[in-house]
């Protein structure tokens, strides 16, 4: 028997199939198999070109970018070393350091991989 996950919501164990969705009696939360997979994966970031990113990686700005509360911004074919991937809800998924701006956080659909 396959094993299914348990309940993302409260953390029950009591799980079931109806469909393609997966349901937990417990406090009612419906998912989909895919997000099921997804979230055992982790954390995915593709950059422009849909390449996928990782912590670490060097990454190119694809476009001139507005920063706030800076006279400058961050210009077309800068390279950013080092970044680092964390979860945003906002869509802001790579953490770094631009050189001359300083620790920013960026789109992930304005870089390229190195």
């Amino acid at each position: 028997m396959e094993q299914l996950p348990n309940c993302p919501q409260c953390g029950s164990e009591y799980t079931y199939e109806d469909g393609t969705l997966l349901v937990c009696p417990e406090c009612g939360h419906e998912w989909s198999k895919d997000a099921a997979a997804e979230e055992e994966e982790g954390l995915v970031v593709k950059d422009a070109n849909g390449n996928i990113l990782q912590d670490g990686d060097s990454v190119t700005v694809i476009k001139d970018l507005k920063v706030k509360g800076s006279s400058s911004g961050i210009k077309a074919g800068t390279k950013i070393k080092n970044i680092r991937l964390v979860e945003s809800n906002d869509g802001h998924n790579i953490d770094c350091k631009v050189p001359g701006v300083g620790a920013i956080k960026l789109k992930q659909e304005f870089v390229k991989k190195a």
